[in-house]
């Protein structure tokens, strides 16, 4: 920890694959924008991108940039660069390939301090990503305080993406943008595999975690909306007696990855239904304040519950 007495040097990690973006955004701030304001800047690169730094520009503008290797990615290297620039800003443009802890573990100079951290994506190759190297790219975004979706275009899946985003990350702002860096306006709307215009909106259970997503992401459509699905039963112990968690086990990236996500509900009969029970619910939804997510979500008062047999899938996913 920096001491008390250190000035914060604010630090900004960049994360992404080779080709995200990472260095046309830097230049972008750092050069065009000025973002620095001229104030010492220490530009740490961790990978050999498709575009280059002008070191001109860079010295014009007080940014001194140093390479970072798998093997000088260390403490000391880190007090060393900080004792011969003695930086008021650092930028870290991460490798995308290594693992997050490399960066996250190491002991940095008293002061720096994380302030943010950006993901950026290139939406041409996110689905062959996801496909190849799921873990990967869910642990940066996972980690970003803030995703950058890139060349963009009217085919990309921005709900489809931002909806998977959601389920592991709900602090992260989500930006998309065009080949040309302007921002992409989509609509939120996604598809939903069920009716939400039914007098009961029944889910079946492959579609509860895009449920579970919608609803919580979307509280306001789902106020007032009768619903009726599968679901397990999680007794947690700072609840009442008339309350439990109707949830599902959920893979949001590699089986290392499965949690249990779930709604509060309200039964009268809840003191009955014991932890792991997989139950039949059917009720109402109301918008509430959540104080676990320190805002408003969907929360189900139960007209019926009923016992059933357990799911022949021990988890579900988003999709």
């Amino acid at each position: 920890m920096p001491s008390m007495n250190s000035k914060e040097i604010p630090v900004y990690i960049f994360m992404g694959f080779l080709g995200s973006g990472k260095t046309s955004f830097a230049k972008d701030i750092l050069i065009k924008q000025g973002f620095t304001e001229g104030a010492p800047t220490l530009l740490l690169m961790c990978e050999d991108g498709e575009e280059e730094y002008d070191a001109k520009l860079l010295k014009k503008k007080n940014i001194a940039l140093e390479e970072i290797n798998d093997e000088n990615l260390t403490e000391e290297h880190f007090a060393e660069l900080s004792d011969k620039y003695h930086p008021e800003n650092v930028i870290i443009e991460y490798n995308g390939m290594w693992e997050l802890d490399k960066i996250f573990n190491v002991k940095v100079p008293a002061g720096w301090t994380v302030v943010q951290v950006i993901s950026f994506v290139d939406a041409t190759t996110y689905d062959m990503y996801m496909s190849n190297m799921r873990k990967i790219i869910m642990d940066q975004i996972r980690s970003a305080d803030m995703i950058i979706f890139n060349r963009c275009d009217e085919n990309t899946k921005a709900s489809d993406y931002k909806r998977g985003i959601r389920a592991v990350n709900r602090r992260a702002q989500v930006i998309f943008e065009n080949k040309d860096g302007k921002p992409l306006e989509f609509e939120e709307e996604a598809y939903i595999p069920y009716n939400l215009d039914a007098d009961v909106v029944e889910i079946e259970e492959d579609d509860f975690g895009i449920f579970y997503l919608d609803s919580t992401n979307s509280p306001d459509k789902y106020d007032g909306k009768k619903v009726k699905f599968k679901a397990m039963a999680h007794r947690p112990s700072n609840y009442g007696k008339k309350e439990f968690v109707t949830g599902r086990f959920i893979m949001t990236c590699c089986e290392a990855d499965i949690e249990f996500y779930g709604m509060k509900c309200v039964y009268p009969g809840a003191a009955n239904i014991k932890d792991r029970d997989f139950v039949i619910v059917e009720g109402t939804l109301k918008k509430e304040y959540y104080k676990e997510f320190e805002g408003y979500g969907p929360v189900l008062y139960a007209d019926n519950v009923m016992l059933t047999s357990p799911s022949e899938r021990p988890y579900i996913t988003f999709d």
